[in-house]
C-alpha cells in the first residue's frame, strides 16, 4: 500500500513538473487543456503512449495551440501586476499593430537625442575642435551600434518581453549577472532622469526666466555655488513634481510622447535651417573683446570704452565696470583695460565664412581660465581681480577623456525599441532595422552638428558653455532658425519629457528585477507577496519603487552639476552594453541549439569589438567611476550568487560552464594529477535509517573540515530494494543528503544508488561516481558500531567487504571511529595535540591529512605530534633526526617523537584475549549453523529485510521466491538428527578445550602493546590519525580482524584509521 501511495505521488510530481515546464517555455500554452480533453487521447494509433499522454501531449495539440497563440501587448503592461480574473476575461488582448517607424524608429529618436546636443554639443566642438569631436561622436556611435547588432540578435531569438536589457542579459549569462547588470541599467536610468532634469532646470534659470534665481553670490566672479544652489532646490521641486505626475497618470506620459518628440525634431530642423541660412544673412551676434579676452556681455550696452552724447565723449557702462565710477582718468582704470582695445566681432561668421579653419583643433581650458581668441592683438598685462567677473570663463577644467563621458549619454537610448517588442507587428524585423536605422540618423546627425557648429560659430562662442558672450543666449540658439526659442522652448519641453520618461522606466526596471525574486533585500518577507518593490498600488503602478527611484534621482540632484552627473550614467549604460555584447558573444560561441535569432549580420567578434569599445570608454571617460561602477556590479553579483539564486534561465553562462568542464575533464584525462596537486578527493558513504535520515552527520562535518571548499566531494549511499519500486525513495534520500550538505556546508555532489544487496550497492557507487578524471581517489566511511553484540555478521562483514574494495581500486580509505565525538564547524580547539602514529609508510597519507585538517578554523590551533615506532635493532636517536629532517624538507611543523617497542614475551592477558576472541568465533558460528537448520526445518528460505549503508541486516544468501517446501522424513535422516543433538555436549568440551591459533596471538599482542603506547603518550590528544592495518587475505579470519581493530582503538576518544591508495600523495619537491 505504501509503495502505491509512493508510485502515484511520484506521478503527480512528475505530472506537475512538466506542466510547470511546458507553462515556462510556452506560456501561453494552456496546460488545463490536456485535462479537458483526455478523451482524445485515447487514439488507436497512439496505444503505447496513451498512459503519458496526459503529461506528454500530441504533437497535434501541441501545434494547434501554438497556432491560436496571440502575442499581447507588453509595453507598460508588463511590469504592472496581473490583472483578476474578472478583468482579464472582459478584456480581450489587442493585436499588435505597431510598425518599424512607430513601434521603434521614433521612440529610439526620441531616447536618443536629448539634453546633450542642445546644452553641450557646441560646447564640446569648442573645447575639443572639430577633429576630436568628430572621434568622440564616432567613438560613441561606433559603440552603441556594434552594441544593437547584438541587441538585435539576442532580441530575434525569441519575444523579449519586460526589463528590456535586463530581460535579455538575465536570460543569456544567468541570475547573477542579470541582477548585477539589471541594477546598474536600473541606477543608469535613474541618473539619467536626474541628468535630464538638471538640463531642464538649467535652461529655465539661464535663459527662461534668469529672475527666479532664489541664490545670488555677492562676488560675481564666484557665482558657481549660487548657480548650483539654485539647481539643487528646483530640481527637487521639480523631481517632486514629476514623480506625482508619473504617480497619477502614467498614461498622460505616454501620450505627450509624440508632443516631446515632435519638439526635438523641429528643434533640429530649426539648427539646420539656420546653418544654410547662415550662408547668405547671418544672425546677428556681436561678441565684444577686449584685447583678446571675451567680455560678458550682458553687463554693459555699448561695447566701447566711451560713448558720445550729443558732442560730448562721456564714459561708458564698461568703463565704469574698469574704472572708478565718474572718473575719466585712465590712471584709476584696470591695467589692462588701459593698455588693450575694444573691438566688436561676429560670433556668428556663418558656414561661409572660413571659420572652421580656426575650429579645426582643440583648445583645453583649465577651471577658471579665461576664454581668448587667438589672432587679436593683446598686451598682457596685470589686472584686477575684482573685475575677473567682467570676463568669460572655464567653469571646469576639460580634457578629451572628460568629454567623451559628457557625450556618451547623447548616444544611449537605443534599447526603446527591444523593450516595446510585444507591441509589434513582426518584432523580429522591425527591432533590428528601426534599431539600426535609429542610431544611423542620430549618427549623422551629430556627425553633420559637429561639422555645422564648427563651420558657422565662433570658437569663443563655442567655448563660451551657458553663452555669457551672446547675451545670456543659448549658443546652440543662436544659430537657429528663425528664433532662439524655438530651440530653448523644444529642449525644454524635450528634457522634461525625457526625464518623465526615465522616471517612468527605471521603476517598472526595478519592479522587473524584483519579480523574478533573485535579489533577496528587494523583498521583504519570504513569500511572493512580499515583494515589496514588484508590487504597487491597485493599478499596478510601483510605488515603492517610485520611491526608491525619486531619492536615488535627488542624490543625483544634490551633486547639481549636468557635468558630473553624465560621466556617472555614462558608467552604468557603458556596463549595460558591455554585457548585452558579452551575452551575444557567449551564446554564439557556445552555439546552443536555443541560438537561432533572425537577424543574421551579427558576429562574435564584432561583439567582443563592442565589449571591448565599452570597456574602453569606460576607463577613458573617468577611469575612478569606472572602478566603482565595476565594484558595485561586483559586489551585486556576489550577493546573489552568495545566497544563492534558484533560476535555471537556460543562460549561456551554464552553456560557458559545461564547456568548460568539458574542456577540464578532457584534459584530466591525460594522465593522473601530479604529487604535487594531489588532495584526497572524497567519496562519504552515508548511511540512512528507516526514515531516510543521515545516521552519523558527523561524517559529513568532518569532510567539510577537511575539504575547506576545495576538490572534489561526493556524498553516496545505497538503498535497499529495487529500482522501479524504490525511485521515490531513493529521490527522498537524495533530498535528504542534500539538505545535510546543504546544512553542513559540504560543497559536492549526491548519489544515491537502489541495488539488491547493500554490499554490491556500494561496490557499484566506488566503481562508477565521478566522471572522466574528476573521480574520487579516497574513501571516506563510518565504523560498524555494535558489531560484537549482534549475532549477524552482516554488518561488519560488508564493512571489510569495502575495506577490500577500496584496496582493490587503489583509493584510499578513511575510518573515522567514535565519529559522534569529532567536533561541529561551530566550535574551536583553542589547544591540544593532533597526533599521528606513523606506524608503516602509506604514501604519506598521514602525514598530507593534518596539514588539512589545520586549513580549517576548527583544528586551526592545534598542534602536531609524529610518533614513530622503533625496534630493537633500530636506531631511534636517527630515526628522529632523519624524520625532523623529514619534516623540514616537507614544509610541515610538528613535533617528532620516536617510541620504541622492545621485544616481549606474549602476556597471559594477550593470550586469554585471543582465546575469548577464537571462542567467541566458534561459539557464533555453531550458533548460525543450528539457526540455519532450524530455518530450513521450517521451510524458509528467504528472509524479509529492510537495509541501508553496511546496514546490520544485509543478507548474504541469494534471493529467492517463497517457496512450498516439503521434508520427507526417513528411519536415516531421523538417526542423523539425534545424534546431532547428542554431539551438542560434545561440541561445548571441544569450545572449552580450544587452543588459539599462533598467528592470532602474534597480532593480538601487536595490537595490544601498540594500544598501550597510544594510549599512554595521546590519551588527551585532540584527535589520533593511525595506519589502518589490513584485512587477512583469508576470509575465514575476517571476525577477527575486526577484533584486532578495536583492540589497536581501544580507550581513544576521537580515531581516524588510514589507508593509503598505493600512491605517495606528498613530496619534498617545489
Amino acid at each position: 500500500m505504501f509503495q502505491l501511495k509512493l508510485a502515484v505521488t511520484v506521478k503527480c510530481e512528475e505530472e506537475l513538473l512538466w506542466n510547470q515546464k511546458l507553462n515556462y517555455y510556452f506560456p501561453f500554452l494552456n496546460s488545463s487543456d490536456a485535462a479537458s480533453k483526455k478523451n482524445e487521447f485515447h487514439d488507436r494509433n497512439l496505444a503505447l503512449f496513451e498512459d503519458e499522454l496526459d503529461i506528454r501531449p500530441k504533437v497535434s495539440s501541441l501545434l494547434s495551440r501554438l497556432v491560436n497563440y496571440t502575442n499581447i501587448t507588453q509595453g507598460a503592461k508588463e511590469h504592472e501586476e496581473e490583472e483578476s480574473a474578472e478583468a482579464s476575461r472582459r478584456k480581450t488582448p489587442k493585436s499588435p499593430n505597431m510598425g518599424t517607424m512607430m513601434g521603434v524608429y521614433l521612440p529610439c529618436l526620441q531616447n536618443i537625442f536629448g539634453v546633450i546636443l542642445f546644452l553641450r554639443l557646441t560646447w564640446i566642438v569648442g573645447m575639443a575642435g572639430i577633429v576630436q569631436s568628430l572621434l568622440i561622436v564616432l567613438m560613441c556611435c561606433s559603440c552603441t551600434m556594434l552594441t544593437a547588432i547584438s541587441m538585435s540578435a539576442i532580441a530575434t531569438n525569441g519575444v523579449v518581453p519586460a526589463g528590456g536589457a535586463y530581460f535579455m542579459i538575465s536570460r543569456s549569462l544567468g541570475p547573477e549577472f542579470g541582477g548585477a547588470v539589471g541594477l546598474c541599467f536600473y541606477l543608469g536610468t535613474t541618473f539619467a532622469s536626474a541628468m535630464y532634469i538638471l538640463g531642464a532646470i538649467e535652461i529655465f534659470l539661464k535663459y527662461l526666466v534668469p529672475q527666479a534665481a532664489i541664490f545670488h553670490d555677492t562676488e560675481p566672479h564666484r557665482s558657481d555655488s549660487a548657480m548650483l544652489n539654485n539647481m539643487r532646490v528646483y530640481g527637487s521641486l521639480c523631481l517632486s513634481l514629476m514623480a506625482v505626475v508619473v504617480f497619477v497618470g502614467v498614461k498622460y506620459v505616454n501620450k505627450l510622447a509624440s508632443l516631446f518628440l515632435a519638439c526635438v525634431i523641429i528643434s533640429i530642423v530649426a539648427i539646420y535651417a539656420g546653418a544654410i541660412k547662415s550662408v547668405t544673412h547671418p544672425p546677428e551676434f556681436p561678441i565684444c573683446m577686449l584685447g583678446n579676452r571675451t567680455l560678458v556681455r550682458d553687463r554693459f550696452d555699448v561695447c566701447a570704452k566711451t560713448i558720445t552724447k550729443g558732442n560730448i565723449t562721456v564714459p561708458s557702462q564698461l568703463w565704469d565696470k574698469f574704472c572708478l565710477p565718474g572718473n575719466t582718468s585712465s590712471a584709476h582704470c584696470d591695467d589692462y583695460f588701459n593698455q588693450n582695445n575694444v573691438t566688436e566681432i561676429q560670433g556668428i561668421p556663418g558656414l561661409g565664412s572660413g571659420i572652421i579653419r580656426d575650429n579645426m583643433w582643440g583648445n583645453y581650458l583649465e577651471k577658471g581660465e579665461l576664454l581668448e581668441k587667438a589672432g587679436l592683438q593683446s598686451v598682457n598685462a596685470h589686472g584686477a581681480l575684482e573685475n575677473f567677473g567682467m570676463y568669460v570663463s572655464a567653469d571646469i577644467a576639460t580634457s578629451f577623456t572628460l568629454l567623451v563621458g559628457i557625450f556618451f549619454p547623447s548616444a544611449t537610448g537605443i534599447m526603446a525599441g527591444s523593450n516595446r517588442s510585444g507591441d509589434l507587428k513582426d518584432a523580429q524585423k522591425s527591432i533590428p532595422v528601426g534599431t539600426i536605422l535609429a542610431i544611423t540618423t542620430t549618427s549623422l546627425v551629430y556627425f553633420s552638428s559637429v561639422v555645422l557648429f564648427g563651420s558657422c560659430i565662433e570658437g569663443v562662442v563655442l567655448r563660451d558653455k551657458f553663452g555669457d558672450a551672446v547675451k545670456k543666449n543659448l549658443v546652440v540658439g543662436t544659430l537657429a532658425w528663425p528664433s532662439p526659442w524655438v530651440i530653448v522652448i523644444g529642449s525644454f519641453f524635450s528634457t522634461v519629457g525625457a526625464g518623465l520618461q526615465s522616471l517612468t522606466g527605471a521603476p517598472r526596471l526595478l519592479q522587473a528585477i524584483a519579480k523574478d525574486n533573485i535579489i533577496p533585500f528587494l523583498r521583504v518577507g519570504q513569500h511572493s507577496s512580499d515583494v515589496v518593490f514588484g508590487h504597487g498600488k491597485t493599478n499596478g503602478e510601483p510605488t515603492w519603487a517610485l520611491l526608491l527611484t525619486g531619492l536615488i534621482a535627488e542624490l543625483g540632484i544634490l551633486i547639481a552639476s549636468l557635468d558630473m552627473v553624465a560621466p556617472i550614467l555614462s558608467m552604468f549604460f557603458l556596463m549595460c552594453y558591455l554585457f548585452v555584447n558579452l551575452a551575444c558573444a557567449v551564446q554564439t560561441l557556445l552555439r546552443t541549439p536555443n541560438w537561432r535569432p533572425r537577424f543574421k549580420y551579427y558576429h562574435w567578434a564584432l561583439s567582443f569589438l563592442g565589449m571591448s569599445m565599452c570597456l574602453a570608454l569606460m576607463f577613458i571617460s573617468s577611469w575612478y567611476y569606472a572602478i566603482v561602477a565595476m565594484g558595485i556590479a561586483g559586489m551585486i553579483y556576489k550577493y546573489i550568487e552568495y545566497q544563492g539564486a534558484e533560476k535555471e534561465w537556460g543562460d549561456g553562462i551554464r552553456g560557458l560552464s559545461l564547456s568548460a568542464a568539458r574542456y577540464a575533464l578532457l584534459r584530466l584525462e591525460a594522465g593522473p594529477p601530479h604529487t604535487k596537486n594531489w588532495r584526497p578527493q572524497l567519496l562519504v558513504l552515508l548511511k540512512l535509517d528507516e526514515d531516510l535520515h543521515v545516521k552519523y552527520p558527523r561524517l559529513l562535518t568532518f569532510a567539510s573540515q577537511l575539504k575547506a571548499g576545495k576538490g572534489l566531494t561526493i556524498v553516496g549511499s545505497v538503498i535497499h530494494g529495487n529500482f522501479l519500486d524504490s525511485y521515490g525513495e531513493m529521490q527522498a534520500a537524495e533530498q535528504a543528503i542534500k539538505n545535510i550538505m546543504e546544512t553542513e556546508r559540504v560543497k559536492g555532489f549526491c548519489q544515491v544508488v537502489v541495488a539488491s544487496k547493500v554490499r554490491e550497492g556500494i561496490v557499484h557507487l566506488i566503481q562508477s561516481c565521478g566522471l572522466g578524471g574528476m573521480k574520487h581517489n579516497t574513501v571516506v566511511m563510518g565504523w560498524p558500531y555494535g558489531w560484537r553484540q549482534s549475532e549477524d555478521p552482516r554488518a561488519w562483514k560488508t564493512f571489510i567487504n569495502t575495506v577490500r574494495c577500496t584496496t582493490a581500486a587503489q583509493l584510499a580509505l578513511m575510518v573515522p571511529k567514535n565519529v559522534s565525538f569529532y567536533p561541529s564547524n561551530h566550535e574551536r580547539f583553542t589547544d591540544g595535540n593532533i597526533d599521528v602514529w606513523w606506524i608503516v609508510h602509506d604514501g604519506g597519507m598521514l602525514m598530507l591529512l593534518p596539514f588539512l585538517l589545520k586549513q580549517h578554523k576548527v583544528w586551526r590551533k592545534c598542534k602536531m605530534r609524529i610518533f614513530t615506532v622503533a625496534q630493537m635493532d633500530d636506531n631511534s636517536i636517527q630515526m628522529k633526526k632523519d624524520l625532523a629532517t623529514f619534516l623540514y624538507q616537507l614544509r610541515i611543523e610538528a613535533e617528532v617523537e620516536v617510541v620504541e617497542m622492545h621485544d616481549s614475551d606474549i602476556s597471559a592477558y594477550t593470550y586469554e584475549r585471543t582465546l575469548m576472541m577464537e571462542q567467541r568465533s566458534q561459539m557464533l558460528r555453531q550458533m548460525r549453523l543450528s539457526s540455519a537448520e532450524r530455518q530450513r526445518e521450517v521451510g524458509l528460505h528467504s528472509l524479509v529485510r529492510m537495509g541501508s549503508l553496511y546496514s546490520d541486516e544485509e543478507e548474504e544468501i541469494v534471493e529467492a521466491p517463497p517457496e512450498k517446501v516439503q521434508m520427507t522424513w526417513t528411519r536415516e535422516k531421523c538417526e542423523a538428527e539425534r545424534r546431532n543433538k547428542n554431539n551438542a555436549p560434545e561440541n561445548f568440551r571441544e569450545l572449552i578445550s580450544l587452543k588459539p591459533d599462533q598467528s592470532n596471538v602474534r597480532r593480538m599482542h601487536t595490537a595490544v602493546k601498540l594500544n598501550e603506547v597510544i594510549v599512554n603518550r595521546s590519551h588527551d590528544a585532540r584527535l589520533v590519525l593511525l595506519n589502518m592495518p589490513g584485512p587477512p587475505r583469508n576470509t575465514d579470519g575476517d571476525e577477527n580482524y575486526m577484533e584486532f581493530l578495536e583492540v589497536l582503538t581501544e580507550g581513544l576518544e576521537r580515531v581516524l584509521l588510514v589507508r593509503g591508495g598505493g600512491r605517495e600523495v606528498i613530496t619534498i619537491y617545489s
